[in-house]
């Protein structure tokens, strides 16, 4: 089913971002046989792993050592993974390393803002799946490595100065798996604000009470009120009519890009979520539909 072909999207991926010289990836994980599998599995000439239990082990060899990645199980035995991540910033000044979160347990809606402050993380709730695991870290490793030293990096935002089109405004992001490819903190870059539906039905309703919302992100593959049909109910919506819509598929074949125009999305990004693409569809369709309601 869909979850082989993700798994083997994400290895693809995975192929991909091994072609790319070496990578050091820092495994923090207290279980041993999960330790390995995780080793196991990302384990190539091409990325060098350091495993350890702790999280002051993880502190030593941020010290010491550069990773382009880190993935932290949140229960670690010596301290919680919010404290861990609290004191690569306040220790380390580590801003910017790419961390991916797994946890056993449900975080709550507050714990996953306090962790979306401290990390440009991805957040995999019961990480039972490797290759989940897999595919997140293979997503992070790639972009980890078009990442510039941080002076070069400076220069760089200030010239990239927020996109005015964008800038201020909120969007509606309809997913069942929450912040899958980071579109939370790619969107909160752009000083937008997120709201989040887990399923077509809480979309719907959290749209009947907030008027405001300037665009909408629905990911066609969710299993509850399908996308397609969340999609045709939204635009039902007086308020909706014509706000854009951008549909998140699996596949870019052309049925399905037909079927979502026909369900009522203005344009259509396949996951995983080409970024660029995704913030200048969103940039033309706001600055259009902004002129529209001039």
């Amino acid at each position: 089913g869909s979850s082989d072909e993700a798994l083997s999207n994400g290895l693809e991926s995975i192929k991909k971002f091994l072609d790319r010289g070496v990578k050091n990836l820092l495994v923090v994980q207290d279980d041993a046989s999960q330790r390995n599998a995780i080793l196991d599995l990302v384990g190539n000439s091409d990325v060098e792993t350091v495993a350890v239990g702790t999280g002051e082990e993880a502190i030593r060899e941020l010290r010491t050592a550069h990773f382009d990645c880190m993935v932290v199980d949140f229960a670690l035995p010596d301290m919680s993974g919010f404290d861990l991540l609290e004191r690569l910033k306040k220790e380390l000044g580590l801003y910017d390393l790419p961390i991916i979160v797994y946890t056993a347990k449900e975080m709550s809606p507050k714990e996953e803002t306090r962790l979306r402050k401290l990390s440009e993380s991805i957040i995999i709730k019961n990480a039972r799946s490797p290759e989940r695991l897999l595919a997140e870290t293979s997503l992070f490793l790639h972009r980890a490595s078009a990442k510039l030293p941080p002076e070069k990096r400076k220069m760089l935002e200030e010239e990239q100065k927020v996109d005015p089109a964008l800038n201020g405004k909120k969007v509606l992001v309809i997913d069942d798996v929450r912040n899958i490819f980071n579109l939370t903190s790619l969107l909160e870059g752009q000083y937008m604000e997120v709201l989040f539906a887990e399923n077509g039905r809480e979309g719907i309703e959290l749209l009947k009470h907030t008027p405001d919302i300037d665009a909408i992100l629905v990911d066609v593959m969710m299993p509850d009120l399908d996308g397609y049909e969340t999609m045709r109910e939204i635009r039902k919506m007086r308020r909706f009519k014509s706000t854009p819509i951008i549909a998140l598929t699996a596949k870019a074949m052309k049925a399905d890009r037909e079927k979502c125009m026909e369900a009522g999305a203005t344009d259509y990004v396949s996951k995983p979520a080409d970024v660029d693409r995704l913030l200048s569809l969103l940039k033309v369709h706001l600055e259009r539909d902004e002129k529209r309601t001039e």
